[in-house]
């Protein structure tokens, strides 16, 4: 299914919240610059768009569902990143993290996106690769949830 972009311009109550991790900033300044621009690029305008940031993915799960509540609100996509480290630290947060997003948008009724890197190494170029010019996860974080949002419209 393709988005069109004049589609989204009549239905102006269709608002989408975004939820960055200020945490490795900079794989997660490049998803949210993807997303806002491919926002753009589907016909949704800035002044329909909730940023809110976060100190770290671990944040992302509670700060989605209160965004999910609002009624105003009809998706929410949370963009972070998670690098592997020394400690288990990783696991803990990257699992917490999926199982929260999931809850809450079982929870919500509504699309809450989940885009959140968990990469072994910076040195590997995972989530850079996947937050990059060419493959990036903000943008099609933006396509998944205005298709979603029309999906559940529909049924």
């Amino acid at each position: 299914m393709n988005v069109k972009k004049s589609g989204l311009k009549k239905r102006s109550s269709v608002r989408f919240a975004v939820v960055v991790s200020q945490f490795n900033s900079n794989i997660t300044k490049s998803l949210w610059q993807a997303c806002l621009a491919e926002f753009h690029r589907l016909g949704v305008a800035e002044s329909d768009i909730q940023v809110v940031s976060v100190p770290g993915a671990f944040e992302i799960p509670v700060t989605a569902l209160k965004l999910s509540q609002k009624k105003n609100i009809q998706a929410v996509i949370c963009l972070g990143a998670v690098i592997r480290g020394q400690t288990l630290h990783y696991e803990l947060v990257a699992q917490e993290v999926a199982h929260g997003i999931m809850v809450v948008s079982l929870r919500s009724g509504k699309p809450i996106i989940f885009e959140i890197l968990a990469a072994d190494t910076i040195q590997l170029c995972q989530a850079r690769a996947r937050s990059g010019d060419r493959d990036n996860k903000g943008a099609s974080a933006a396509r998944v949830a205005v298709e979603m949002v029309e999906t559940l419209r529909s049924l």
